[in-house]
């Protein structure tokens, strides 16, 4: 990856034997592109986009589904089933909580209901079940926000597809033993705003999760979601690189390259498949390759899920699709433990995440939903010493973004929720998954990330989490 590690703001009182070495490459620096020596935090010197014309798009294995579902590739969720109307659907997983758990069983029933839940669970301890949870005149049910797929009469079963029947005696899709939902919130053919298969991390909310069919890769490797799109890792989580000095389907590493950089063997028995070769290092020797480019782990690397072997010249993480570029004025910048995407000054960009404590974990993290939560974390319930610890991006009114994560939203600062052209006081925001980006007052110098982590349970459930893009030493970079 074309890069530029800039020295670290901050250093760790201590670190494992594998992580100082991590420390040395972040504090000493590497060999940047030419495009990152002209300007190092633009977004164009880093490697984690890919054009709108790029035809790279994740593979997925075709299999039997019901009559008018259909797949739809995603610039971040990559492949995901949807409904005959480009609805993507989700599965809600049941989830461990500190004091129990909530969502629904493999091949069980719905646990989404009708019923307008009014009180916390008391499933995230400190609070207690039974507090009174803000605007019950106006919250919805379940099934309001995540309407269940329905099956039409007479509907069979067909491959991994069932049906489950719900409390009224409809009939409800599921896949994989998990029933299946839509969400408000998607409003066009290929939309994922209800949720991410990005791993939720820490004490997060009991999560929908969008669902679609399986990658086409071989058995070794695995695809881990992230910010930056859906990169490969081997069966054992490490990551896996791909090298500029290779030629397509040929291998150039022997010799003193093997000192570093293992390849990713292939038994006797493997057999390419569409994007998948497998390739001879020596007779009888199979490695594998993808889009032409021969596999390699690093033997380096501190750690799982990494991106430390993309700092050395000519090596990269490989991807089977990348998101686009995000708002040409944003930057890169380097904080203390990784990259973090930040506004034209620097100043680190913050996503805001937010589910109440009702049994069915309704989220609260858009300007839709309550923003009561929001308003008591980042300023004791006063919207204005709230705009200051975290003031909303402006966004100019005719901005726009290669990337259909990215859009300009109307906010009215003061309630949090959307506003019209014309309402007093409102403001141009720029929005990513349809929710406002914020920046954090105590962030004194490009690099900084004091707002990461920022109220309940480490930013989880209700708090803020900065943008990473890449982070060395925890796991960041793909969780929510």
């Amino acid at each position: 990856m074309s890069k530029k590690v800039t020295t670290a703001s901050r250093g760790f009182a201590s670190v494992s034997q594998k992580s100082a070495l991590l420390a040395v490459i972040l504090m000493a620096g590497t060999v940047t592109s030419v495009a990152a020596e002209s300007d190092p935090t633009s977004l164009q010197a880093w490697d984690y986009w890919q054009s709108p014309a790029s035809p790279e798009q994740e593979e997925y294995v075709a299999s039997k589904m019901p009559a008018g579902f259909q797949v739809v590739v995603t610039e971040l969720e990559g492949p995901v089933f949807a409904d005959a109307n480009g609805r993507t659907l989700y599965k809600w997983p049941l989830e461990n909580l500190r004091n129990g758990s909530t969502g629904d069983r493999k091949d069980g029933k719905s646990e989404c209901t009708d019923e307008v839940l009014t009180v916390t669970s008391g499933l995230m301890s400190p609070y207690p079940a039974g507090l009174v949870l803000p605007n019950i005149d106006q919250r919805p049910s379940c099934v309001e926000v995540w309407p269940p797929v329905i099956a039409a009469e007479g509907a069979e079963p067909v491959g991994d597809w069932t049906l489950v029947e719900r409390s009224d005696g409809s009939m409800q899709w599921a896949y994989d033993g998990y029933p299946m939902y839509v969400s408000i919130l998607d409003q066009k053919k290929g939309d994922t705003l209800g949720g991410t298969k990005i791993e939720s991390g820490g004490d997060a909310p009991a999560v929908r999760v969008p669902v679609g069919p399986r990658s086409a890769h071989p058995p070794i490797f695995e695809v881990i979601p992230m910010a930056t799109g859906r990169m490969l890792i081997t069966e054992d989580r490490y990551s896996v690189y791909s090298w500029d000095g290779d030629e397509p389907n040929k291998s150039n590493c022997f010799d003193s390259c093997l000192d570093n950089w293992t390849p990713v063997m292939a038994p006797e028995t493997a057999v390419g498949q569409g994007k998948w070769t497998v390739i001879e290092r020596s007779p009888g020797v199979g490695q594998w390759a993808f889009r032409g480019k021969p596999l390699y782990t690093y033997n380096n690397d501190p750690r799982t899920i990494s991106l430390i072997g993309s700092d050395v010249p000519g090596w990269n993480n490989v991807y089977t699709q990348r998101v686009m570029l995000p708002p040409e004025d944003f930057t890169v910048q380097s904080t203390r433990i990784g990259h973090v995407l930040a506004d034209a000054d620097g100043n680190t960009l913050y996503l805001y995440n937010c589910s109440d404590d009702a049994f069915d974990q309704l989220a609260c993290d858009h300007p839709d939903t309550p923003q009561e939560y929001r308003l008591a974390i980042c300023g004791n319930g006063d919207p204005e010493i709230c705009r200051n610890t975290f003031p909303y991006v402006p966004a100019p009114t005719d901005a726009s973004s290669e990337s259909g994560l990215w859009s300009v939203m109307i906010i009215n600062p003061n309630t949090g929720h959307r506003a019209s052209e014309d309402e007093e006081g409102a403001m141009h925001v720029w929005a990513y998954r349809d929710r406002p980006v914020y920046t954090f007052t105590g962030d004194e110098v490009p690099g900084d990330a004091n707002g990461d982590a920022y109220g309940e349970f480490n930013g989880y459930r209700n708090g803020f989490k900065a943008f990473w893009l890449r982070d060395d030493y925890m796991s960041n970079a793909y969780s929510r």
